[in-house]
């Protein structure tokens, strides 16, 4: 079954609950490494959010991951915003204008994400950043694409490798953003953002399949 436009308005919703879930831990997971407030900052984005969603619903999935790029990047404050913004528009962009979603184009579209996240951060894998959680993600969801399966089972298997990929964060040291002005003492924590891509993956995964 393909994910439509209404799934994903499902899907952002249970992001939105997520991370609002998860605030005040992502907030301590920034204190550590950043400025305590990653979670307080995806919070007013993601509710941002859907509060427009609400409003104004596009009826394709690109046309909504395109608008929630617009709301990120307007509402969530330091590197986030742009961050998850470019994610999102990218995604958008390589989607285009399918009305309904395979496993692959769901894998595409985190691939161009992923892109995105790169291109704008100038990040690796190892720079103790959200590339540690997308790029496993990206990879496993590919993997996933070519078996065959459906968009909840390849976004299933991105977050699961997303997870793996945030306690891979723990002992790196920060070379990017204002982790990498603590060296050395940035080994030891989870990076927030790392954090925060897996949580929404989880969501968004879990949201499909419950529409399945």
């Amino acid at each position: 079954m393909g994910c439509t436009a209404h799934d994903v308005i499902t899907a952002l919703r249970a992001g939105a609950a997520v991370v609002a879930e998860h605030r005040d831990e992502l907030n301590q997971l920034d204190r550590a490494i950043g400025d305590a407030d990653h979670g307080e900052n995806m919070d007013r984005g993601f509710r941002a959010v859907v509060s427009k969603v609400d409003t104004a619903a596009p009826e394709t999935p690109g046309a909504l991951l395109k608008l929630t790029a617009t709301v990120l990047i307007s509402t969530v404050g330091g590197a986030s915003g742009p961050l998850y913004g470019t994610a999102f528009l990218r995604a958008a962009a390589a989607l285009g204008d399918t009305a309904e979603l395979d496993g692959a184009a769901v894998a595409k579209a985190l691939q161009a994400g992923m892109e995105g996240v790169v291109a704008r951060g100038r990040a690796v894998i190892g720079d103790k950043t959200m590339v540690d959680a997308l790029s496993p993600a990206v990879e496993a969801a590919r993997t996933a694409a070519e078996s065959g399966n459906g968009p909840a089972k390849v976004l299933a298997a991105a977050a699961e490798a997303a997870h793996r990929g945030v306690q891979a964060t723990e002992p790196l040291v920060a070379r990017k953003g204002r982790a990498s002005y603590l060296g050395e003492r940035s080994a030891g924590h989870i990076d927030p953002g790392a954090r925060s891509t897996a949580l929404l993956l989880s969501a968004f995964a879990d949201a499909v399949r419950s529409q399945s």
